[in-house]
């Protein structure tokens, strides 16, 4: 019975955070690591020409429903 009062009370309050601490959303993850100062380096960071080219021959293209 006292068991049962500990896990009520663990998952009452609990909210799943993620490894920067914060509740899991996009705008939450954005400013953590805006405040903690994590950044990417460059080569990570940004699209390259190759990729976006192909991404760009697929915009304004529908896909055709079965």
């Amino acid at each position: 019975m006292v068991m049962s009062k500990l896990k009520k009370k663990a998952k009452k309050g609990s909210a799943k955070k993620n490894k920067l601490g914060v509740k899991n959303s996009l705008v939450n993850n954005i400013n953590a690591r805006k405040r903690k100062g994590k950044s990417r380096p460059k080569k990570k960071n940004t699209v390259s020409k190759k990729s976006y080219s192909k991404m760009k021959n697929k915009w304004g293209k529908k896909k055709k429903k079965k």
